[in-house]
């Protein structure tokens, strides 16, 4: 008899858990680029457990030179994507309702790294330069500091040559360019380890010109705001990968590690993300996922500071909301 008690306690366990299991909620998120450890909170989460604990089996979707996370949210391909705020601004100016409901990322990590044989030292040198510039919505930061500097990009007398600029930095290497565009977690690093030295190098820091802007945010449709049941995964989502954002800063190799499980390609190295993770552990740091309101602001103060051309012709309204991590965090 005690032995069949046992046996049936064991069964109803089992089938506790895998009713769990099933239940759990199934969300998407697509990442704005390829895997690497510029995504790895979210790794950590799913690799750790963290989603799981809170009730959700999570499908992280890697991006890539031909992946718009904004077509793939208004596309219902997932519920929710990582993208820069430049790009979701101006997409939600075009019609498309993408709110930020959480900001892991506090720094900004974009760059224009220059050759130092060009006889750059100051932004006023890059009048009559060649610069590689990412498109694709990457480009927005960048137009709104040249017109800042009042220097066109059209290519007339008194301003720069923009050269679109693919995902590498070869321009730079080949000459081709005098400074392209990098992030302190990634190219900048392609650069070193083609060969340029840092002293051969002059960077300019978004972050240190004024100009930085809001990166790597979480966010998704308004619409699905209004819906109670969305509202509650997405506080166990923003909680838990949050959770995996901070283990990742504090055991940066491990996370490492285990974004280079989940690359899939296998293109990526264990130098190379490890590296990425110490960078990327310094503009995660400060951020407990909550958008501060003052790097709000100043997002939308440099975007439209763009002349005749801002990257947005108005102040947004209703681009974020602190409805999700005031419940999570």
């Amino acid at each position: 008899m005690k032995k069949t008690l046992t046996t049936l306690l064991a069964l109803a366990a089992t089938v506790a858990m895998g009713t769990a299991a099933s239940a759990a909620d199934k969300l998407t998120l697509q990442l704005k680029w390829v895997t690497q450890a510029q995504f790895a909170g979210y790794y950590v989460a799913a690799d750790r457990g963290f989603y799981a604990d809170e009730g959700l089996d999570v499908t992280i979707k890697p991006g890539g030179p031909d992946v718009s996370p904004v077509q793939v949210i208004a596309g219902g391909g997932a519920d929710v994507v990582i993208d820069w705020m430049p790009s979701a601004l101006a997409s939600r100016e075009r019609g498309v309702d993408l709110v930020n409901i959480a900001q892991p990322f506090k720094s900004s990590g974009m760059m224009l790294t220059c050759r130092k044989d060009s006889g750059i030292k100051s932004p006023a040198d890059f009048r009559g330069k060649t610069l590689g510039v990412w498109f694709y919505g990457n480009e927005y930061p960048f137009l709104s500091w040249m017109s800042q500097l009042n220097i066109p990009t059209d290519g007339s007398s008194g301003g720069v040559n923009v050269l679109k600029q693919g995902f590498n930095v070869d321009p730079i290497l080949q000459k081709q360019a005098e400074c392209v565009s990098t992030m302190t977690y990634n190219e900048y690093w392609q650069v070193i380890d083609a060969g340029l030295s840092a002293d051969e190098l002059v960077v300019f820091k978004y972050q240190d010109q004024g100009v930085a802007t809001l990166e790597d945010g979480l966010y998704v449709l308004g619409d699905r705001l209004k819906d109670a049941a969305f509202q509650d995964q997405m506080v166990r989502f923003v909680r838990a990968s949050m959770k995996g954002w901070k283990w990742a800063e504090e055991n940066a190799s491990a996370a490492a590690d285990i974004v280079l499980e989940n690359d899939a390609t296998g293109a990526q190295t264990e130098k190379h993300q490890r590296r990425m993770m110490g960078e990327i552990a310094k503009l995660t740091a400060g951020s407990n996922g909550a958008l501060d309101p003052a790097d709000y602001e100043r997002t939308v103060a440099t975007l439209m500071k763009g002349g005749s051309d801002p990257v947005i012709t108005k102040m947004p309204q209703g681009a974020w909301t602190h409805m999700i991590t005031d419940k999570a965090l």
